[in-house]
């Protein structure tokens, strides 16, 4: 079959961005120690991630594990059961060998909404309790513009933050208002004022392309509000609707003329950033040429552990990837939360909710999370980590069929060709699992 008979599936299937999704995780029979999942684990360059569960507002497109504001006292005690989680995971990983962080990300919700105070006492759970030298390692922190205060911003800059993400999303009201994010361009300015003032290395802006109302000419107009700032990475998004949300309510079957629309303006929008000096890292991230080095030079997100902390986080061992319990829908959001928050130490020392990560499920993630980067996969090391198997002999139709569609190339290096990477969000679930996709269909959505 050649490129042009391939029947091609529709462009915009779902944003991987972990594999296998949260809708797969079950709750896990006999709540195992985590103590022993990690006993065989190799623990000298893991991943942290500290998740912080409020926002000040949920976007219509949000369908992120998290609630709006938070009554008095609830981010206090949120904190409280962080610590308790931390002294519990900690304690797990065990004295043995040594326990080291590689590198340690923020997220949300939006670690911001906390105070100054309060990330001052997030960095102490991380660097105190867990371990992790955050100056010593890159730090990621999200944020949005209004709760990217001077004191937020210092308190991170201070504490080691190498990288602060900005959810900016357009830069013009009008389309901001149809995203259902309530914003003013005043305001978005003067907030990346100040994270530039705060010094922090790598500014990345997230913009949206594909919202009701918007023209190439709009979306060209907010990337070139974003490049005034000359950030050192932009991620482009497209827009998604998805159940539960703000802009679910609107939501309609298959739209061909809609994803045609998203097409053209992520092909403009790719290349208004290369013609100036941006590298595409990935479908969606783009990267300054001359900005710093990115990352760990040890860490590898296929190979490596994972720690998350938080009612949101997810945690990843060889074996099991594995979380709290899932929901989009505020009322069940609000009610894990309340849950989390009043658990015991002991309680934190179990996995509750997860995959196993048996079969080829691990080579399945390792080949979707290395073809999604534009560096790609090189095949001497999935032989290296896999013994001695090949990509071509564990996924030879799947890998045939993206060559026919004039997906990839093949080569010593499994690389994405540009249609490769601008289907990325098509590409990746065509390699799930069949197990994963039973359970991802089976999911309620709550």
């Amino acid at each position: 079959m050649t490129p042009a008979t391939a029947q091609a599936p529709a462009p915009y299937q779902s944003y991987v961005y972990a594999y296998p999704h949260k809708t797969a995780y079950r709750e896990l029979t006999g709540r195992p120690l985590l103590r022993d999942l990690w006993a065989g684990e190799p623990k000298d360059a893991l991943s942290l991630y500290l998740h912080v569960p409020f926002c000040e507002v949920r976007c219509g497109f949000c369908n992120l594990f998290t609630r709006i504001g938070a009554p008095d006292g609830l981010t206090g005690a949120y904190l409280d059961a962080l610590e308790r989680q931390a002294d519990a995971v900690r304690e797990a990983l065990g004295e043995r060998e040594p326990v080291r962080f590689a590198t340690a990300a923020f997220g949300g919700g939006t670690p911001t909404f906390l105070t100054a105070a309060e990330l001052t006492r997030l960095c102490d759970i991380a660097e105190q309790r867990m371990g992790a030298d955050l100056r010593a390692v890159p730090l990621s922190v999200e944020a949005s513009p209004a709760t990217a205060t001077a004191d937020r911003l210092a308190v991170l800059a201070e504490r080691g933050a190498t990288r602060l993400s900005l959810g900016v999303q357009s830069f013009d009201d009008t389309e901001a208002r149809a995203a259902v994010r309530p914003q003013r361009r005043a305001d978005v300015e003067a907030a990346l004022g100040r994270v530039r003032e705060a010094g922090i290395p790598v500014l990345n802006i997230d913009l949206i392309y594909g919202i009701e109302g918007q023209t190439e000419h709009s979306w060209l107009r907010s990337l070139d509000a974003a490049l005034a700032w000359q950030p050192e990475e932009l991620y482009l998004y497209p827009l998604y609707i998805r159940p539960l949300t703000g802009l679910g309510r609107r939501a309609v079957g298959a739209d061909p003329e809609w994803d045609e629309q998203r097409l053209r303006l992520y092909r403009a929008g790719r290349d208004h950033l290369l013609a100036r000096g941006y590298e595409q890292r990935s479908m969606r991230m783009f990267r300054r040429a001359d900005a710093p080095a990115e990352g760990a030079d040890d860490y590898a997100c296929q190979t490596d552990g994972m720690i998350g902390l938080g009612c949101g986080a997810r945690s990843y061992t060889a074996g099991l990837h594995y979380s709290f319990d899932y929901a989009v829908g505020m009322h069940q959001i609000r009610e894990i939360i309340d849950d989390y928050v009043t658990r015991p130490g002991a309680d934190f020392a179990h996995a509750e909710y997860g995959h196993e990560m048996t079969g080829d499920e691990a080579r399945r993630r390792h080949l979707l999370q290395s073809l999604l980067q534009a560096d790609g996969l090189v095949v001497a090391d999935y032989r290296a980590r896999f013994g001695g198997r090949t990509p071509a002999g564990d996924f030879p139709a799947e890998l045939a069929r993206f060559a026919d569609l004039g997906w990839l190339e093949p080569g010593p290096v499994l690389r994405l060709t540009p249609k490769g990477l601008a289907h990325s969000d098509a590409l990746g679930p065509e390699l799930f699992s069949p197990a994963v996709r039973a359970a991802m269909a089976a999911y309620e959505r709550k």
